[in-house]
C-alpha cells in the first residue's frame, strides 16, 4: 500500500471556507504579483512567481487554477498547461519544455503540471525507467537551484 492510499479523499470544504480561501489566497496572490512587478509598494522589479500544480488527472488542477486567478488581471499572470510530451519535447531532456514557459523577473505564471511529472506519474506508469527517474531527483534540484540563483 503505498501513501497516495491512505489520503482521505472524503475531505470537503463548504462553500462558503472554499469562497473565503479562494478570496484570501487570490488577494495574496495579486498583492504579491504587483509587489514583485514594481506596480505596488517600492517600484522595484522582484523574483518571478511560479506556482505548480500536480495531482491526477480529472482532480480538478484546471478548475482549482481558474478560481484561483480569476480576479486577477489576465496581463499579470500566465497559465500554461502540459500535458504527455510530443514525440519532438521526447527528443530534448525532460525539462527543456518547461524553460520557455518560466516568468521572468517581475513575472508570475501558474503552470498545470510540472518537471514533477518526471517522479511522479511518469514513475508510476513505467514511462520513465528506473535510472531516470532516480537520476530526475537530482536533477530537479540542480535545476530549481539554477532557478532560484
Amino acid at each position: 500500500m503505498g501513501r497516495l492510499d491512505e489520503l482521505d479523499l472524503s475531505l470537503k470544504l463548504s462553500r462558503k471556507e472554499e469562497a473565503r480561501a479562494l478570496d484570501r489566497g487570490s488577494e495574496r496572490l495579486t498583492q504579491l504579483r504587483l509587489t514583485l512587478g514594481g506596480l505596488i509598494g517600492e517600484g522595484g522589479i522582484g523574483p518571478p512567481v511560479l506556482v505548480l500544480f500536480e495531482g491526477w488527472d480529472a482532480s480538478g488542477k484546471g478548475g482549482a487554477i481558474k478560481r484561483l486567478v480569476a480576479q486577477m488581471d489576465p496581463r499579470h499572470v500566465r497559465v500554461v498547461q502540459f500535458a504527455a510530451p510530443t514525440y519532438d519535447e521526447k527528443r530534448h531532456h525532460f525539462l527543456w519544455r518547461f524553460s520557455p514557459s518560466l516568468p521572468g523577473w517581475g513575472g508570475m505564471a501558474v503552470f498545470d503540471r510540472s518537471w514533477y511529472g518526471r517522479v511522479l506519474v511518469e514513475r508510476v506508469e513505467d514511462l520513465a525507467t528506473h535510472e531516470q527517474w532516480l537520476r530526475a531527483y537530482d536533477e530537479i534540484n540542480a535545476y530549481e537551484g539554477s532557478l532560484a540563483a
